[in-house]
């Protein structure tokens, strides 16, 4: 391989995305109490960059309903294969954790499970209501598929009052044919509209990456569509290889960009924009939330 196409292909790292790792009891303290919990976490199964960040802080993103997903969306490293039945107890080990970990607010996403009828909607909801029940101070948010379009799923969740629901456009429409093949634009945004609809005045949260080869203009325009249906909270971060099976990063959004993206939001009514390199959807929620 040439070096020139060894440059278009695997691009550097540029300084604001090196991570330094912190070092410190917290972290190990978490992450085993999760392993004895037997719980899986976003953080750990999809490699973001925050683990180190968000463990050593007491914080986690509990992923529900397993770790095999039943779609295999592009630049996801949750992996695809053979689905497990769900756990009834599941909920009641996630609300342990919460108060083991002494969470005062707690983010909670799954896997896609397109076998399940209701999508999984009716475990979000039990699991919401086992964490209200034991901790009424606890505030929840939700990261939840698309449930296929199906509205009473999503009013499952939403009757179960989350304090906040998020659900992910994650790029440009342009590109899902290619990055999300078994998800729908227009669906996404939807679901998102119907929770300001139904939702009883729960905010709606969604959230891109950027460097799977949009262009800024696209970006503006899924920005567009989310401020057109009143999302409350955008969040936009840049996209990361996960492996050398995944999509490469077409380009490194500098920092500078990222701003620039929000306050386009801003300017279009959007309450919050949490935009930057390293932000994920969950990252930093709860500040995110206290901004409303």
């Amino acid at each position: 391989m040439s070096s020139k196409k060894n440059s278009e292909e695997y691009l550097r790292i540029p300084p604001w995305l090196r991570v330094k790792l912190p070092a410190g009891k917290t972290f190990n303290d978490t992450a085993k109490l999760l392993a004895d919990l037997n719980l899986n976490t976003v953080c750990q199964t999809a490699k973001c960059p925050n683990t180190w960040d968000c463990f050593s802080r007491n914080v986690a993103t509990f992923l529900i309903m397993g770790f095999v997903c039943t779609r295999n969306c592009a630049f996801c490293n949750i992996t695809s294969g053979k689905i497990d039945p769900l756990d009834s107890d599941e909920p009641r080990r996630v609300s342990e954790a919460v108060s083991r970990l002494k969470l005062k607010y707690t983010v909670i996403t799954s896997v896609t499970r397109d076998d399940l009828p209701d999508g999984g909607a009716a475990h979000y909801a039990e699991t919401i209501t086992r964490i209200r029940t034991d901790h009424p101070e606890c505030a929840i948010e939700v990261l939840i598929p698309d449930f296929q379009g199906d509205l009473p799923a999503l009013k499952t969740v939403l009757e179960a009052k989350p304090n906040v629901l998020n659900h992910n456009v994650e790029t440009s429409p342009d590109l899902y044919s290619e990055i999300r093949p078994e998800a729908d634009y227009k669906q996404s945004i939807e679901l998102l509209e119907r929770v300001k609809k139904y939702g009883n005045g729960i905010p709606a949260k969604s959230g891109l990456m950027v460097g799977l080869g949009e262009t800024d203009e696209q970006v503006y325009r899924v920005i567009d569509d989310l401020a057109a249906i009143n999302c409350d909270i955008v969040t936009i971060g840049q996209y990361m290889r996960p492996s050398k099976e995944h999509p490469t990063v077409k380009r490194y959004v500098e920092p500078h960009v990222f701003d620039e993206y929000a306050e386009y939001g801003k300017s279009l009514g959007i309450k919050h924009m949490f935009c930057a390199p390293l932000v994920r959807s969950s990252f930093h929620a709860a500040e995110s939330f206290g901004e409303l």
